[in-house]
């Protein structure tokens, strides 16, 4: 169990970091525990270990670079290390500076929100969106998620707009791996495909 929910953590936040890996780089993945003392960190050191905190980036890096169609070096810009952070926080999880903090607490077993430093016109919404989406497309969508098409706005973010964006996907194959790509260069609206969307599920 402690490892699904270890894997389900790096799946999620990884997503805003991942992108940038290039394949024919050697890549150093590294496991800090900044919370070795809290029981979280304990479980982490006992349960987990950063060897397997390891195998487990890499496995995720390419599950990624597969969903979001990256299958050349052109696809993806260079990044040379990855980190990831177990520390005692509030919240599951955040990237920042391509580094990935996950939250003992999280190992412990508490369930929350990621949370991730998102700057530019991009709405948030989308960006852990996008993330859940991984989550989604990786089978570890927790049953207290709401159903397609619940929610006010595409860009409510988390399960709301992973489902929406799974449903763009069933439209048209490729769409959220063409998203993720355009993103990195700009945004606009996908206003009309939520409106086609809650119409879909409301019959």
């Amino acid at each position: 169990m402690a490892h699904q929910m270890l894997c389900l953590s790096f799946l999620v936040t990884l997503l805003v970091v991942i992108q940038g890996i290039h394949a024919d780089f050697a890549v150093e993945y590294v496991a800090n525990n900044t919370a070795w003392n809290t029981p979280g960190g304990v479980r982490f050191n006992n349960q987990i270990e950063s060897e397997y905190s390891k195998q487990t980036l890499i496995s995720a890096t390419y599950f990624i670079w597969s969903l979001f169609h990256e299958n050349t070096d052109a696809d993806r810009m260079f990044l040379p290390k990855v980190i990831l952070f177990i520390d005692d926080i509030d919240g599951v999880a955040y990237a920042i500076n391509n580094q990935i903090h996950v939250s003992a607490r999280y190992i412990n077993g508490y369930s929350g929100d990621v949370r991730t430093e998102i700057t530019g016109v991009v709405p948030g919404g989308l960006i852990e969106g996008i993330a859940d989406y991984v989550r989604l497309k990786a089978g570890f969508a927790p049953s207290h998620w709401m159903k397609p098409g619940q929610g006010d706005r595409w860009d409510h973010g988390y399960d709301v707009t992973a489902l929406f964006l799974d449903y763009c996907n069933s439209l048209r194959y490729g769409f959220v791996a063409e998203l993720n790509k355009k993103l990195r260069t700009g945004y606009s609206s996908v206003d009309q495909l939520w409106s086609d969307y809650k119409s879909k599920y409301a019959k």
